[in-house]
């Protein structure tokens, strides 16, 4: 099954030469739980991390991209040429980062002082170490792989962020059931997000075939300093401003300017008379 372009394939063309094991599902979610782990323990546990990610993260990496060869029968062009240990460095710069979004959390989050909870208990923190893995690979476009392991993180946090989105340092996510943020949002640094929180797109262009057109900003822009409140919305390539702190259950579809402070109109009860509001 040809994958130089994967996403023009049709559901008519999933046809494979060969039996794929049943088992490979599991084996990519066994090793992409494997590849996190060391990850995180090389980063944060181990005095020697280089030796760490060229003896446990680039032959976790080798076996992972096996897997992608075996789920396309044929190995993708971008792999033949992929420098597993140039790309086990990148994943180990990460470090510096990753210590800045627990920062975020410790400066964020009266609820702990300790940043052996971030790191071994707060999902936020979960969601955000796969996701920077999983966009590094995503930059090498990599088939696959990045999106398995952002699901991998979806499903045991409950938080969405595609690899594609770009996301700056000090990132905290507080609580984090269902936050979903989408492939082309654009996150600055020091940006607070809470439960339920959407980066989507409004609407999706099409051609002149009604085909959807592939790869268009679709997602919102967050500056620096920006906090999202429970259950907001924000929707479409708009821009919210630094400093900017949009409230909990917002809709918003428009840009804002730095410093803003949006939340929702305040309650008005009143009566209907001869028709008025209907």
């Amino acid at each position: 099954m040809a994958v130089d372009h994967p996403n023009e394939l049709s559901a008519a063309q999933l046809t494979w030469r060969r039996p794929v094991a049943s088992t490979l599902i599991a084996e990519f979610t066994k090793g992409i739980a494997e590849l996190l782990t060391i990850v995180t323990h090389g980063l944060f546990f181990n005095e020697d991390a280089g030796k760490v990610f060229n003896l446990q993260v680039q032959p976790s990496l080798k076996m992972l991209l096996e897997y992608v060869a075996l789920a396309y029968q044929e190995e993708p062009k971008v792999l033949q040429s992929l420098d597993l240990g140039a790309l086990s460095r990148e994943l180990l710069n990460l470090g510096p980062l990753l210590r800045t979004d627990i920062d975020a959390a410790l400066a964020n989050d009266p609820a702990t002082g300790d940043p052996v909870e971030v790191l071994f208990s707060y999902p936020g923190f979960k969601a955000i170490t796969a996701h920077r893995v999983a966009h590094v690979l995503f930059q090498h476009k990599i088939p696959l792989l990045p999106r398995m392991i952002s699901e991998y993180a979806h499903q045991i946090t409950g938080i969405d962020i595609h690899p594609g989105a770009q996301v700056g340092s000090h990132f905290f996510i507080d609580h984090g059931t269902g936050v979903v943020i989408g492939e082309t949002a654009i996150i600055g640094s020091h940006v607070t997000l809470y439960q339920g929180v959407t980066l989507g797109a409004k609407r999706f262009k099409r051609d002149d075939q009604g085909q959807l057109i592939k790869g268009q900003a679709r997602h919102p822009i967050l500056g620096d300093r920006v906090t999202v409140y429970a259950g907001a919305a924000i929707l479409g390539r708009i821009s919210v401003g630094a400093g900017s702190m949009i409230g909990g259950n917002v809709w918003l579809t428009e840009s804002v300017p730095a410093n803003s402070k949006i939340t929702q109109q305040q309650f008005v009860a009143g009566y209907f008379r001869d028709g008025d509001g209907i």
